[in-house]
């Protein structure tokens, strides 16, 4: 598994999540192929935190520290935005495949998948 390193300044806007780990208490739920999914923070993967397509999607009760994983291929990336829509001040692209975090989900209002 690849771990991901993005800037701690970027955290505190919603966007680097740190040195990647995956929760330990519990094994962690793989994220699907073609997928960016957020962890819950027992390590499982809701159904509704698995996004495939590209664009803005808006997040519902993610809050607290949370695992992001890009599972995507071909390049493919993700941002993560406080604001709904993907609007608002937004993060940095992260496209290496992977996991991100964890980090804190509280702020963020969307997750946006860009090609």
């Amino acid at each position: 598994m690849r771990k991901i390193a993005l800037s701690a300044a970027s955290l505190s806007l919603a966007v680097g999540l740190g040195i990647a780990a995956a929760p330990s208490a519990v094994a962690a739920t793989p994220c699907p192929s073609g997928a960016v999914c957020i962890r819950e923070t027992n390590g499982t993967i809701l159904s509704r935190n698995i996004f495939y397509s590209y664009g803005a999607h808006n997040l519902s009760n993610v809050t607290g520290m949370r695992v992001v994983v890009n599972n995507q291929t071909g390049g493919a990336g993700f941002k993560l935005c406080l604001g709904y829509n993907g609007t608002g001040q937004c993060g940095i692209m992260a496209r290496d495949p992977g996991e991100y975090g964890p980090g804190d989900m509280t702020p963020i209002n969307s997750v946006v998948l860009v090609k």
